[in-house]
């Protein structure tokens, strides 16, 4: 009876640990591990393509200092009205870009160098305008009804990267509204996912004009593409700032006004993270800004920051620079546009350790050209790495299995006085030399570094489209065949097998329940994880049997009995 108390305690102890972990990734920003729909409530389908934001909720109230105008006098000027609205579809060589000529915003992108993973033969899009998705780049002026995202505007420039050239200039133009002209310049270069924006403010009117630019990402809440219940990664806001560093917001803090971040600062940016993909508006550093996150429609959120442009006389024109960034999640990009912008990439957690694995396992794909092959190597560095902590453990739980014969007995003996028999098994492993705990400890210090692998895995950009061998077309998906998966469980309860059983049955079926309620999960996880997973276990059972062998404990298979 006690036995089985002890067991119960163990599985609450066991499932309390996952839920304060769970929270625990909560409380640091980051989206649930195990239960990713508690933080945030399902959302449905967004608004159709003609239905971007409302003019009065998706712009920026102006900051303090700024000159409020009455509402019926934001109106756009009859002039920007005449204008006709169009879509303009630019390419580069890594890039195809949409832009709206009602604001000049950008509405679509597609990747040309991610295939989609739903249709692979097709680009990933991350900005979107359809009834599935709303997600746009957008910017414009306040303190007075001056040109806005709703601003209708006139598209000058070529639409397609030239053959030799090296830069694509678009260029979008408003009409004089509330005494005031907005042009856009846009700069696409070859080869990148940076794009310039040059804003330039024209005061036509004969009084000086104080405007704001707003820049701002606008999404909905819904989750990115390949999203499970069983594996999650961050999706929402950020800010980026030197006195707070890195600040994930969700949407569901912003649905309740309960966003925590940096509302001023002279540098930083502002990103919207997904799952591989990011956006974000940077601003130069020195210039002040004040950072905002708002809910502006049913299930579509606002994140951007607002920088005055100064008094502007009449007849002057003033310009603001700025950068917008579409693109994947590539480390080493990331860090050479701005500072903390890798941040964007989820590791979860354990970042500290993240960041070498990632470089070492980076390092290996530059030697061996595979990204699967490159995970094989990568564990089997870090188990030679662990190989003494191991050989520790390894030796512990086999002097515990020579025992195992003589608790056993004990227990038999002292069924029915438990104390008696604690009293018995506490001399034994003092006479033995045996800490029951020996097997444990060295393998709880490398945890933290295996599930740092597994936000590696997880998060790199690289694994998408990257093949292994055979029918592994990509490592970021599930396997086909589930044939990974299968050889995975039955590894993992080889290693259970080649493990001492506790002396309690009903621990000792838990010992074998777990694995496969564990393996489960598998299933559906990138096949990138799962082949790290394998490997970890091949290797395991590996270093179990030679340092069994060496101790004089021959290999044996502990099979519980189900009676």
């Amino acid at each position: 009876m006690n036995d089985i108390r002890r067991t119960i305690l163990w599985v609450i102890f066991a499932f309390s640990l996952v839920m304060l972990w769970d929270q625990w990734q909560v409380h640091n920003g980051n989206r649930p591990t195990f239960f990713p729909g508690a933080s945030q409530p399902a959302v449905t389908a967004s608004a159709p393509a003609s239905a971007v934001p409302p003019a009065a909720s998706a712009v920026p109230a102006a900051t303090p200092g700024a000159t409020a105008m009455p509402p019926g006098t934001a109106a756009p000027a009859p002039a920007a009205e005449a204008m006709a609205r169009e879509r303009i579809e630019v390419t580069t060589d890594v890039l195809k870009l949409v832009f709206d000529t009602e604001g000049g915003s950008v509405i679509r992108s597609e990747f040309l160098k991610h295939p989609s993973a739903e249709h692979p033969d097709q680009p990933f899009v991350l900005f979107d305008s359809s009834a599935n998705r709303v997600y746009q780049a957008q910017s414009g002026l306040i303190g007075g009804p001056f040109p806005t995202h709703k601003t209708r505007m006139k598209f000058v420039g070529e639409r397609a990267l030239a053959d030799g050239a090296n830069e694509l200039v678009l260029r979008f133009e408003s009409a004089e509204q509330g005494g005031v002209r907005l042009n856009k310049i846009y700069t696409l270069q070859r080869g990148s996912y940076l794009v310039d924006v040059r804003h330039e403010v024209v005061n036509a009117s004969g009084q000086a004009v104080n405007p704001q630019l707003y820049v701002q990402l606008v999404r909905d809440g819904n989750q990115a593409e390949n999203a499970t219940p069983f594996y999650s990664t961050f999706t929402g806001p950020a800010f980026y700032t030197d006195a707070k560093k890195f600040q994930k917001v969700e949407f569901s803090d912003i649905e309740k006004n309960k966003a925590e971040f940096v509302t001023s600062s002279p540098d930083g940016w502002v990103a919207m993270v997904q799952h591989y993909f990011a956006s974000a508006w940077l601003l130069p550093d020195g210039k002040p800004r004040e950072n905002f996150a708002r809910k502006i429609d049913q299930n579509l959120y606002a994140a951007g920051m607002i920088t005055p442009i100064g008094a502007i006389a009449p007849g002057a024109t003033a310009a603001v620079d700025a950068r917008l960034f579409i693109g994947p999640q590539d480390e080493k990009l990331l860090e050479s546009i701005a500072p903390g912008l890798e941040l964007v990439k989820d590791y979860g957690f354990f970042t500290i350790l993240s960041k070498p694995l990632y470089w070492l396992l980076d390092k290996l794909h530059g030697v061996i050209g595979n990204w699967g092959w490159a995970i094989v190597a990568l564990v089997f560095l870090l188990k030679i790495l662990f190989y003494p902590l191991n050989a520790k453990a390894y030796a512990s739980m086999a002097k515990m299995k020579a025992i195992n014969p003589k608790v056993m007995d004990l227990r038999e003996r002292y069924k029915d006085n438990p104390q008696q028999m604690q009293q018995e098994m506490m001399r034994i492993y003092r006479e033995e030399k045996v800490n029951p705990l020996g097997g444990c400890l060295p393998i709880l210090v490398q945890i933290p570094v295996f599930i740092a692998l597994y936000w590696v895995l997880l998060s790199s950009v690289e694994m998408r489209g990257a093949p292994w061998i055979l029918w592994i077309k990509d490592l970021s998906i599930k396997d086909p065949y589930f044939i990974l998966p299968v050889v995975m469980t039955l590894t993992t309860l080889l290693q259970t097998a080649l493990n001492p059983l506790p002396p309690d049955p009903m621990q000792a079926k838990l010992m074998w329940m777990m694995p496969l309620m564990f393996s489960v999960m598998f299933f559906f996880f990138p096949a990138g994880l799962v082949l790290y997973w394998i490997t970890n276990n091949v290797l395991t059972i590996a270093q179990q049997w030679v340092i069994n062998t060496r101790m004089g404990v021959p290999p044996k298979l502990n099979l519980p009995k189900f009676r």
